[in-house]
């Protein structure tokens, strides 16, 4: 079956998930990319089950991430922050090891189409995606220009299909 008729299966209306990961935005209030992106999930259609700022700690944002997918269970998590390089970046150490599957592709695609965008910066870079529970959960930068291009260029247009084939 091609991708196209895929997609055309793929699940309409998505419970989605919001997590930013950040130790200065603290308040959802001051959450601009937590914020459009819920805006964004809202306006194809979709149900935002919580909206969530956690500081960047890997037990805090583990306990979170486990709760949200073992009690809430959401179609897709979507947290934004903690993905660079620095110290105080563990988004990546905290969530991948809770994936029963690793979307391996989804790292070095965002890479590709940061890369046009930003050039060599887009290095820095450590977005991934994977499977926890029965949510499929993105890791991506707390940057909004980052959230609006993994967003609009990979994870909506392809969530629906995701889930789907999860769900089989």
């Amino acid at each position: 079956m091609s991708t196209l008729l895929h997609k055309k299966e793929a699940l309409g209306k998505l419970r989605i998930a919001v997590i930013s990961v950040s130790t200065t935005r603290t308040k959802l209030s001051e959450d601009k990319s937590g914020t459009w992106i819920k805006k964004q999930a809202k306006k194809q259609g979709n149900e935002v089950v919580i909206h969530q700022t956690v500081t960047d700690d890997i037990q805090a944002v583990q306990e979170l991430v486990e709760h949200v997918t073992r009690k809430i269970s959401p179609h897709a998590v979507i947290l934004s922050g903690g993905t660079g390089i620095s110290p105080k970046d563990v988004t990546i150490e905290a969530v991948s090891p809770l994936f029963t599957k690793e979307l391996s592709a989804f790292g070095p695609v965002f890479a590709q189409l940061s890369f046009e965008e930003i050039d060599s910066a887009a290095i820095m870079s450590r977005a991934t995606a994977g499977i926890i529970e029965n949510s499929v959960v993105f890791c991506i930068p707390g940057s909004i220009k980052a959230c609006k291009l993994a967003c609009n260029g990979l994870i909506f247009p392809e969530l629906g299909h995701l889930v789907k084939h999860m769900k089989e």
